[in-house]
């Protein structure tokens, strides 16, 4: 399970590449600053996306009562 730390770190890394698409959207940023800008986006959005897809591997996994893994299915619903 992620810490409060990595929790933070996805948050931030969010509102900052929100903050910067709003400001790429405005229209009120010179070329030059927008080609940066629009690059440090895309790093975020590519680290974002990482983090997103780990997060996925974990949750697909169950642990079963011997500690093992397997894949998740809906088939394996236990109510």
């Amino acid at each position: 399970m992620p810490t409060k730390k990595e929790e933070k770190k996805f948050e931030e890394n969010l509102a900052e590449l929100e903050t910067i698409v709003r400001k790429l959207e405005s229209g009120d940023v010179a070329l030059e600053d927008a080609i940066a800008e629009f690059q440090k986006g895309m790093k975020l959005s590519e680290s974002l996306k990482k983090t997103l897809n780990e997060a996925e591997e974990t949750l697909v996994k169950i642990v079963g009562k011997d500690d093992s893994e397997s894949d998740f299915s809906p088939e394996q619903k236990s109510y």
